[in-house]
This record gives C-alpha cells, sequence and structure tokens, in this order.
C-alpha cells in the first residue's frame, strides 16, 4: 500500500527539500516535481522524528507549492521525487456563482474534491479559459472547509474528464485543450468521451467473452430489420444511437392475434405513451418522420423480470482501483414506473437494493454474482476494444425469466441518480473514492514508464 506523508513549508533559505528519514538516503536525487513543475533541489533527510515532507519557501514558490496540512504520496523514480499527485478534473458550465460555481453539479464537484484528505492527491476543478499556457498554469476551483476556493495549480500529472455531454465535447475549446495536453504535454487523460450505443456493439461483438451479454442489435436501416427482429422476439427497442438517460427510447410490441403494433415511448412533453398502429410503416410516419434514422439502432426486445408487474432493469457501476484493477462498485434494481418505457427515475422509476428485491438472501447473492461476473468481463472487454484510458462504467443489465444477463448499454459518463436510496450511498462514495485513487495509480505509471524511456 502507498505510503502518504504531512507536507509543510518552513523558512529555510535555498531551495531544500527535506523528507522522512524511513526512506533512507537519496542522496542521488536532482529534481522535485509538484505537477508538471520542477526544480532542481537540495534534498536532506527530515531531522525531525516526525515523518513529514518538508519544503523550504523558495522551493514551494517554483513548484507553486501551497498544499499544506494535508496527506501527500512521494513517487521516487530514477533522480527524482514527485510530490503529489496533482489531478486536473476538466469540466465546462462554469456559472461565476461563488457557492454554485458549477450550477447543479456543483454538489457531486464537492463531494469529489472533498476527498483530497482521505486519498492524498490534490484535485482541482478547471475549464478552458482558466489555462495559462506561457506559464504553463490553471486557475482551478478546490472545495475546502466547506467552501469553495479558487487556487493557482502547475498543469497536473493526469486529467480525470468530467465534460457534461456530448455537445460540449464536440466543441472546438475542449478538444483543442485535450489535444494540446495529450500531444505536447503527454499528459494522460482518463475516461475521455461519451460511449456510441452501435460502436459499442460492433466492437464488442468480436470478443467471445463478451457476445453471450449483447442482445441482437442492427442499425436501422430499413423496416424489414424491424420486422425480421419482432417476429424473433415480439418486441424491439429503438434507441438513438448517442442517447442518454433514457432519452429517446422506443419500444415496439407486435400482437399477432390482433396483427397490429404498439409503440411505447416519452413524448415532447414528457409523457408516457402507449399507441397503436397498424402498419410498422405508420409508425415510423408518425413517430419517426422528423428524426434521421442513420442515428437509431433497432435491439431485441428482452422478457425481463417483474416487480408488481413492472420490469426491472439493474445498474451496475465499475471502477478502476488503485492497482489498475477493475471492481464493481455499487448495484442497484430500477423498477419503471407505470405505464414507462424506461426505468429511469425522472419517468417514474422506483430504485430498490438487491436485497430489499428478492428478500431471500441466497437468491439475491446469486443475482449479485451474476450481475458483478458480467460487469467485469465487460468492463475489460471494453477497455481492450475502445481507444482512451477508461476507468469507469456504468451499465445498464437487464435479466430475463431464464436468469441470462444482457447488456443495454455502457455509460462512460453514468448518472448517479441511484445513490439517492439511503442504503447506497456508501457506495457512491466508493465510486467517488476510487476515481482518484485511479488517477494516483496512473500517475505512478506515468512516471515509471517516462523514467524507462529516459534510461
Amino acid at each position: 500500500m502507498r505510503k502518504t506523508y504531512p507536507a509543510e513549508i518552513a523558512d529555510t533559505p535555498g531551495n531544500v527539500l527535506f523528507y522522512p528519514s524511513e526512506l533512507g538516503d537519496l542522496a542521488e536525487i536532482e529534481l522535485i516535481y509538484f505537477g508538471q513543475h520542477s526544480c532542481p533541489a537540495i534534498v536532506k533527510q527530515n531531522p525531525a522524528i516526525k515523518q513529514t515532507i518538508v519544503l523550504s519557501e523558495s522551493l514551494a514558490e517554483s513548484l507553486i507549492f501551497t498544499q499544506v496540512d494535508m496527506p501527500l504520496h512521494l513517487f521516487i523514480y530514477g533522480k527524482s521525487i514527485h510530490i503529489g499527485p496533482v489531478v486536473g478534473i476538466f469540466s465546462s458550465g462554469f456559472t461565476g456563482i461563488s457557492n454554485k460555481p458549477l450550477g447543479e453539479r456543483s454538489d457531486f464537484f464537492s463531494k469529489l474534491l472533498s476527498l483530497s484528505q482521505t486519498t492524498g492527491c490534490i484535485p482541482f476543478v478547471f475549464g478552458e479559459n482558466v489555462i495559462n499556457w506561457e506559464k504553463e498554469t490553471i486557475k482551478g476551483y478546490v472545495y475546502e472547509n466547506d467552501d469553495w476556493n479558487i487556487n493557482e495549480f502547475p498543469f497536473p500529472n493526469v486529467i480525470y474528464d468530467r465534460l457534461p455531454n456530448r455537445l460540449t465535447e464536440n466543441r472546438d475549446g475542449p478538444k483543442e485543450v485535450k489535444q494540446k495536453f495529450q500531444k505536447e504535454y503527454t499528459i494522460p487523460w482518463y475516461n475521455p468521451g461519451f460511449f456510441n450505443k452501435w460502436d459499442i456493439n460492433e466492437r464488442l461483438c468480436t470478443d467471445e467473452r463478451a457476445l453471450p451479454f449483447l442482445p441482437e442489435t442492427y442499425p436501422f436501416q430499413s423496416l424489414s430489420v424491424v420486422e425480421t427482429l419482432l417476429s424473433h422476439y415480439r418486441q424491439v427497442y429503438i434507441k438513438p444511437i448517442h442517447g442518454s438517460l433514457g432519452l429517446g427510447i422506443h419500444q415496439i410490441l407486435y400482437d399477432k392475434h390482433e396483427n397490429v403494433y404498439y409503440c411505447r415511448y416519452k413524448n415532447e412533453a414528457q409523457e408516457n405513451k402507449l399507441q397503436k398502429f397498424s402498419t410498422l410503416e405508420s409508425i415510423v410516419k408518425h413517430i419517426f418522420h422528423n428524426r434521421p434514422l442513420e442515428n437509431l439502432i433497432v435491439q431485441q426486445g428482452i422478457p425481463l423480470i417483474r416487480s408488481s408487474k413492472r420490469p426491472v432493469d439493474f445498474r451496475v457501476h465499475t471502477n478502476k482501483d488503485s492497482k489498475g484493477i477493475w471492481q464493481v462498485t455499487a448495484i442497484a434494481a430500477k423498477i419503471a414506473g407505470a405505464g414507462s418505457v424506461t426505468t429511469h427515475i425522472k419517468s417514474g422509476g422506483v430504485i430498490k437494493t438487491i436485497a430489499e428485491l428478492y428478500g431471500d438472501d441466497d437468491e439475491a447473492k446469486e443475482v449479485e454474482r451474476k450481475l458483478s461476473e458480467a460487469a467485469l468481463i465487460l468492463s475489460e472487454s471494453i477497455e481492450e476494444h475502445l481507444d482512451g484510458i477508461i476507468a469507469e462504467i456504468g451499465f445498464d443489465f437487464g435479466l430475463d425469466k431464464k436468469g441470462q444477463v444482457w447488456m443495454f448499454e455502457a455509460n462512460s459518463k453514468p448518472g448517479r441518480s441511484i445513490f439517492s436510496h439511503p442504503k447506497l450511498k456508501e457506495f457512491e462514495l466508493l465510486t467517488r473514492k476510487l476515481s482518484l485513487d485511479y488517477a494516483i495509480y496512473l500517475t505512478e505509471q506515468t512516471i515509471t514508464n517516462a523514467v524507462g524511456v529516459q534510461r
């Protein structure tokens, strides 16, 4: 387990770093790093009994180091010591309001930033307009003592992508920031982008481990695709490739006795609708007439398990931990609202723990085992087949009446509404903590690889 040490700044002449004596002889050290800033320094063992990091004032000033009275890691590789890590959290939608600098998302970010003491890293939130490329510094938000402040930081060791939506991600500004940090500064950028449903399906279809969990899925190229799937499964789902929060999902059902089709969806007024049609052509004409069909996929419907006659699906979160290994961090059941095409809370969905859903301990444990196994297999598969550094995924799974697990969706920036359940709040803390724990692991890997290249 990595050890952390409290840091102090002392009135000592010159550029000097005192390090904890338990680290032994570090006479070969020449450079001290804080984030991407470095400075030559004289390195000495701390004579005090207390195992602390002590920086002279001039060294702290050169490194823009102000983080005292908090535990920090020391990464010692080659002839350098790296203090930190410094974790930049990139986002947008800053309001300028002192107590809510990121609007409704401020609460999430305050909880994330408040973990600096328990993780031993220095996280801050920043946007594209607070970067000083000449000085290589950033003015970022921190959350300390229940208050928001703006501090200046050197460029970070790693960057955690928390852009709120695809629209922002595709703007020139964020794209240029990401490209510059990655190409010119070789700063690792983790959890980039938003998943594309069709792209995910195509890539995972090449992996035998993932195949058993994938519903039959096709691009919406013609009505014959819908007709074929309906003949096999009697229900299909039509989804937007780039959709999220259950928006734009339509369920098509075929009643062979009446020879009619039903379409269940949520309209623009956010009302749950169920309409009857005589043909598929009439559904397309009335429901999809102003939608580009090439942005939709058609997916086999699954006969889901039910609770009180309402469909149930599951949200499973996975995170990479401080060793870079995938872990299941949260599992919850979601029960659909009356007449809703999805199980989302905004559509009347209800959240329950697995234990609450099943009651029977043995059955609950078996379902949890199946969901966890599927989530870990699919996390590894997605990581292998998609570009970028992926460290967090939110899965929407279905469980059919035969006990088979199906993956409906994988989200690179999963929503957190399931954590409103009182028995899931501790897991919400775990998902945040591992997001920063992984930053520590990624920093260490990056430093190690850089030293290896230099040698």
